[in-house]
């Protein structure tokens, strides 16, 4: 049976210079409304031990727009200044249950620039997006269609580091489960193989970041020789953010082929849970790592798995998969990483990486 989902469509956008401008002052003062509200929250928890909730933080901004000092909040549309304060309540209510660390203040140069808008500060005819505070439609490039009679319930414009403009539609889908299928696979996330299943095969890691690095050294080299504070800097910096993005967009795009096909193929599969956050701080690898993204392979499992009717079953990380013979059962005592191939005392032959899949899918298939 097909299920509604809520799914978010990203394209890019060219604004016009009024626009532009417009988004620019929101965004300005989206970050203002968050970072005052957070230190008004952090000042009564400190001093107080009060926990302060959205309505007042609601009731503080409209004192802010009648303060004389803060008359320029209400030139802008007043709905993403709200999403900004429940975003900031939903932070708080993660902290208090122990699943985020404390919200953080947003800054000028390294927070990402965003504004969201709900249905009442948007307009949506016929397939043209009109944002509150503008008179023209947004001209978005329309890479790949909405569903069929899809409406967006909520609208997030966004600006990257390398001064590109998108805008993300969260619509509601209906999404039909896949044909149940008989293969099952278990996958050993790695950094020469992004991915080695349990059938043998090896997913190859076109370490994107690595292929690139000449370009951004010379382009980061650029960055260092520029004056502080200067146009030419802000020229430079851009040229750096431009490479950031051509590496994450190409990685993001390689993943996505990669685990939509892990889902269309296999009924169950099988992921080892790897702590990637304590895996960087080795440091010899913590490159290497990151530019795998392990991280995001298994969050586009897991979304993808719950969207088709797959089951994406997590190991746990103590599971001793590498030194567990799949063949005979035995376990050996130490297999240091520089192990790639070894023999059983059953007499079996294992690629490393290949066995641990193997082992990975039976305790997947156990737990299942």
């Amino acid at each position: 049976m097909a299920q509604l989902v809520k799914r978010a469509y990203k394209y890019r956008f060219h604004p016009t210079p009024e626009q532009a401008e417009e988004l620019a002052r929101t965004f300005g003062c989206v970050r203002l409304v968050y970072n005052k509200a957070l230190e008004e929250r952090t000042r009564a928890y400190t001093l107080e031990g009060r926990r302060v909730s959205y309505v007042e933080s609601s009731a503080r901004l409209t004192e802010w727009k009648r303060s004389g000092e803060y008359d320029f909040l209400s030139e802008v549309s007043s709905v993403p200044l709200q999403q900004a304060l429940r975003h900031l309540q939903a932070g708080f209510a993660n902290f208090f249950a122990k699943r985020a660390k404390y919200p953080a203040f947003k800054s000028r140069k390294k927070s990402r620039l965003s504004a969201e808008y709900t249905r009442s500060a948007f307009r949506w005819r016929e397939g043209r997006l009109t944002l509150a505070k503008m008179d023209a439609p947004l001209a978005i490039v329309w890479s790949r269609p909405l569903p069929e009679g899809a409406e967006p319930s909520t609208v997030t414009v966004s600006k990257d580091a390398a001064g590109r403009w998108f805008v993300s539609l969260l619509v509601e889908e209906k999404i039909s489960p896949l044909p149940p299928v008989a293969a099952n696979v278990g996958i050993d996330a790695g950094i020469t193989a992004l991915a080695t299943l349990s059938t043998g095969e090896k997913i190859l890691n076109p370490r994107h970041e690595r292929r690139d690095r000449r370009r951004l050294a010379k382009a980061q080299r650029a960055l260092a020789r520029k004056e502080k504070g200067s146009s030419n800097r802000a020229k430079a910096r851009l040229k750096v953010a431009r490479v950031h993005a051509r590496i994450t967009d190409r990685r993001r795009d390689h993943l996505h082929r990669v685990t939509t096909r892990l889902v269309h193929e296999n009924q169950v599969i099988a992921v080892e849970d790897l702590t990637v956050r304590t895996m960087v701080k080795n440091h010899s690898l913590a490159r290497a790592i990151s530019d795998a993204s392990w991280r995001e392979l298994r969050s586009m499992l897991e979304y993808k798995a719950r969207w088709y009717g797959r089951e994406l079953v997590v190991v746990d990380r103590w599971f001793p998969s590498s030194k567990l013979c799949s063949a005979c059962g035995s376990l050996q005592e130490k297999m240091p990483l520089g192990v790639r191939e070894w023999e059983c005392t059953c007499g079996t032959v294992h690629d490393r990486d290949v066995n641990a899949a193997k082992n990975v899918l039976a305790a997947g298939l156990a737990e299942s």
